[in-house]
């Protein structure tokens, strides 16, 4: 099957970023242009937080308008986002013609359920790892996702122990490179059976590695699905936390004042607490208009 295929095929199915993911090969236009004027300025933000947006959210909305690539880039950057994130390098043209970046780059042969908690994996994975720095560094992106695994059985110290090696290995090429591995914080109920779903694994993981190179992707719905308090470990750790993700609490759709956080509050608590990353929109819009959905949030999130 051809990554467009992949792609389309994900379209045709309830959205997942699991299946996203393994399409993120993906083509770079998914049909007839939409017809967004071009000659509107950005919009003007305080910019104290830089933000991005995952394309695999918005991927039933453009099959649905025809929209391609091309002309979702133009809308994402006339609303002030500086980047999409999870696409693969065949797209990454069409990001910087438009003045974006890709802020969490994917990388090959990692994947949610099989990850670096498992000795097995390393090889495969730190592989891809190491694909993904040297296409992000030549890009001059910044980061590059990767992912616990699944338990499977295996006690969490010894997968965290796993990782550890693992991270530890790449973390002198990634730091060469100046690419920061961002491994996910995933929740364990969605992605069931998950190791790295909680803030005290993922914060010891940080700690152990040692590396500035080497950080979590704190998502802020993960980590509330998870029970724990988004607020307090953004204030706490956010030296362990190399990049965020949002998505409305419950149910992963718009983070207005339909879901339980408050999402402001989070955004001024990251940006006082002087980071310098970016923040990626992860809620799957609810609402027809997707993109008014994604303005919203936007200007939620400009603190």
């Amino acid at each position: 099957m051809s990554a467009f295929d992949r792609l389309a095929d994900a379209s045709r199915h309830p959205v997942s970023r699991r299946r996203m993911l393994g399409a993120l090969a993906g083509a770079a236009a998914f049909g007839a242009a939409w017809p967004l004027g071009r000659s509107a300025g950005a919009a003007l933000l305080a910019g104290r937080i830089k933000q991005s947006v995952c394309l695999w959210c918005y991927n039933g909305y453009l099959t649905k308008k025809k929209m391609s690539l091309d002309d979702f880039a133009a809308a994402c950057a006339k609303l002030g986002l500086k980047s999409i994130e999870l696409v693969g390098p065949d797209q990454w043209p069409t990001l910087k013609k438009h003045g974006l970046v890709c802020a969490m780059s994917p990388s090959p042969d990692n994947n949610i359920p099989k990850g670096l908690n498992r000795v097995a994996h390393h090889e495969k994975c730190l592989a891809g790892i190491r694909k993904a720095i040297d296409a992000a560094a030549d890009a001059g992106f910044p980061n590059v996702i990767c992912f616990s695994g699944n338990r499977e059985g295996m006690d969490d110290q010894e997968g965290l122990a796993n990782c550890v090696v693992a991270l530890k290995k790449i973390a002198p090429y990634a730091e060469k490179k100046k690419i920061t591995v961002c491994l996910e914080f995933l929740n364990s109920i969605d992605h069931k059976d998950y190791m790295a779903d909680s803030t005290k694994w993922c914060v010891e993981l940080v700690h152990r590695v040692g590396s500035p190179r080497v950080k979590v992707l704190y998502d802020i719905y993960h980590a509330a699905m998870m029970k724990e308090d988004p607020l307090a470990d953004i204030q706490k750790h956010h030296e362990c936390w190399g990049h965020y993700h949002t998505g409305g609490y419950p149910g992963r759709n718009e983070i207005d004042d339909t879901q339980k956080l408050d999402y402001r509050k989070l955004m001024q608590a990251i940006a006082e607490s002087g980071y310098q990353g970016y923040v990626g929109q992860e809620f799957v819009p609810k609402r027809p208009d997707a993109l008014k959905s994604l303005e919203q949030a936007v200007a939620i999130c400009d603190v």
